[in-house]
């Protein structure tokens, strides 16, 4: 299954210089037919520079510069779009600061055959983050929580961002309207997902917080996610009361007739 898939891994970068070497390295050695794209905001600490560096020498490494800093959810939104216009098969989603575990990658590819979309999860065997601060374990877990019981997807890492997706599920997500970014963009997409009916897999993983590097985790993010969670729920109960109002438009037209 893994041999068979043309494979594409997606990792946003900013200011990632001391992880991205690592990354593209352990990629490597665990699917070395995956190629991996870098979507690099335009990293003041060189990022970007070394990523056209390796790109130049390996064939497996691509590269899409930005000029400035747009956010997580536009940046996968931009590889989203590129994995598509280049018919990759499977396309993985992952953190370039090396909290997702590259030796994870073959999991969630064997989880395709079977499902549409594969989410490398925190919560689904209890609570696996190393190296969090309790405050920040506790904003996870609620959130998550929060987002299950208010949109009805039964999943329990609403918020986490190691995915593997089907290219069917991508093409049909309509990747221009998606506008939210860090939670609520692993949120939406996932909850798009799931409405239009696709099989959705979690897969235990182990979150291992950064080591290198500085956090994007802004109060920005957190409060988008609050309010685009009852936004997606709300926006679900509109689309079924107009599907009655033009069923039932239909039948009364058909009735007069």
């Amino acid at each position: 299954m893994i041999q068979q898939l043309k494979t594409l891994i997606i990792t946003p970068t900013y200011n990632e210089r001391d992880n991205i070497e690592v990354l593209l390295s352990r990629i490597h050695e665990v699917a070395p037919q995956a190629h991996v794209l870098v979507v690099d905001d335009n990293s003041p600490d060189g990022t970007g520079a070394y990523v056209k560096e390796r790109s130049a020498e390996d064939g497996w490494v691509h590269l899409i510069e930005r000029p400035e800093k747009q956010g997580l959810g536009t940046a996968y939104c931009r590889g989203f779009t590129w994995a598509l216009e280049n018919e990759y098969d499977a396309i993985i989603q992952m953190d370039a600061d090396l909290s997702h575990d590259p030796d994870q990658i073959p999991d969630l590819l064997r989880h395709l055959s079977d499902y549409d979309l594969v989410i490398g999860s925190r919560y689904i065997q209890g609570v696996n983050v190393v190296n969090w601060p309790l405050s920040r374990l506790v904003l996870s877990w609620s959130a998550n929580i929060y987002a299950k019981v208010i949109t009805g997807v039964p999943v329990w890492d609403l918020t986490g961002g190691y995915k593997c997706w089907r290219r069917e599920v991508l093409a049909n997500l309509d990747i221009p309207s998606i506008k939210s970014e860090g939670y609520s963009f692993q949120i939406e997409t996932t909850f798009r997902a799931y409405n239009q009916g696709y099989r959705i897999k979690e897969s235990p993983i182990v979150f291992v917080d950064r080591t290198e590097g500085a956090s994007k985790m802004s109060k920005g993010i957190i409060y988008e996610a609050v309010w685009m969670v009852p936004r997606l729920r709300l926006s679900q109960i509109a689309r079924v009361f107009r599907r009655i109002w033009f069923k039932s438009k239909e039948f009364k037209g058909k009735a007069e007739s």
